[in-house]
């Protein structure tokens, strides 16, 4: 009987992840970056133009300002509640309105600046802190 020669046969129990986690890791840095530049708007986009289009006005919002002494100021005029609300409801609804509280400031006082912001329909707030 003629001898037989044994192959040594490397056997495939295991899978290379290596080039797949490298792959992945491109896939998610281009998807993030370009997240990004969308997001800030950084992508030349030559926007098309329109004759019967009706240009957006561009409002600065406004802000209200609440001290601790309770004393409140609209766009730094002073004002009291009723002022106040009289002001916020000649307003957009769609403009935003930015919140500055003192934080030694009463809370009645931020809780009624609410209520009036909310009994008018200004849902575009923003309330300033410090980090």
């Amino acid at each position: 009987m003629p001898k037989c020669k044994k192959k040594n046969l490397k056997r495939f129990d295991q899978i290379n992840v290596i080039p797949f986690i490298d792959i992945m890791l491109v896939l998610l840095v281009m998807v993030l970056t370009t997240a990004t530049f969308i997001k800030q708007g950084i992508i030349p986009v030559d926007l098309p133009e329109a004759k019967a289009a009706q240009k957006e006005e561009n409002t600065k919002e406004v802000t209200i300002y609440v001290n601790a002494k309770g004393e409140m100021f609209f766009d730094k005029e002073k004002v009291n509640l009723a002022e106040l609300e009289k002001k916020l409801s000649t307003i957009s609804k769609k403009q935003t309105v930015v919140l500055r509280s003192d934080k030694e400031s009463k809370f009645q006082d931020f809780v009624s600046v609410m209520d009036i912001l909310k009994r008018l329909g200004h849902e575009q707030l923003y309330i300033v802190t410090k980090e």
